[in-house]
């Protein structure tokens, strides 16, 4: 099952991170730090002073055009289908907070380590639906609807290998968001599937 207008959510967040690449790109270029760094990204030094708004906002910001395109692609498959099996509000508590959670860990590591750096980008929060799917298929027996466990399993070894071979990229900020993701679907998400896609077959036929 692909995305649908009932995927209001992950629609909404999409069109927000778009918006805002289109308006780093008219005032300045999203590829240029300092722009970036104006325009809300993540900078230890900035959110040790106070400026806590930035765990926020770097998560619908984008250093150029493929960093959005791939994971807005991503948000799209995955997204969509976490959205569908928790519900709307609970797929946008965790996305948000699997991000501000990724963000965090990123910024303490940063400090800690001293290897400081702009940052910002959806894939903490990305890296959280994957890890929330993980333990959503776990409680279904591997298996939801055209979702399964292996996917996932294998989805998210191929995105965390990526960023480990891959050079300015903040892997604390993958790996804490699928942890969160997996932690806040444990709290949130009950399991019954069979229920909510009843529901959601209902809803077809009424639209």
């Amino acid at each position: 099952m692909g995305i649908s207008k009932r995927n209001y959510i992950t629609i909404s967040i999409i069109v927000i991170n778009v918006i805002y690449f289109l308006f780093l790109e008219t005032h300045g270029g999203s590829t240029d730090t300092m722009v970036m760094l104006k325009y809300g990204a993540a900078f230890t030094t900035n959110i040790r002073n106070g400026e806590y708004y930035r765990l926020v906002t770097s998560m619908f910001m984008h250093f150029g055009i493929e960093h959005i395109v791939n994971n807005m692609m991503i948000l799209v498959i995955l997204g969509s289908k976490l959205e569908d099996i928790v519900g709307h509000i609970r797929f946008f508590i965790i996305y948000m907070l699997a991000g501000v959670f990724a963000n965090i860990a990123s910024d303490w590591v940063q400090s800690v380590s001293g290897d400081v750096a702009v940052s910002a980008g959806a894939s903490g929060a990305i890296f959280g639906i994957v890890g929330a799917l993980l333990y959503a298929l776990l409680v279904n027996r591997g298996r939801i609807r055209d979702l399964s466990l292996y996917q996932i399993v294998v989805s998210l070894a191929l995105m965390l290998y990526a960023g480990f071979r891959t050079t300015g990229v903040d892997n604390i900020a993958h790996v804490a968001g699928a942890i969160s993701g997996f932690l806040l679907c444990l709290v949130l998400y009950l399991g019954g599937e069979k229920e909510e896609l009843q529901s959601d077959e209902y809803y077809d036929r009424i639209l």
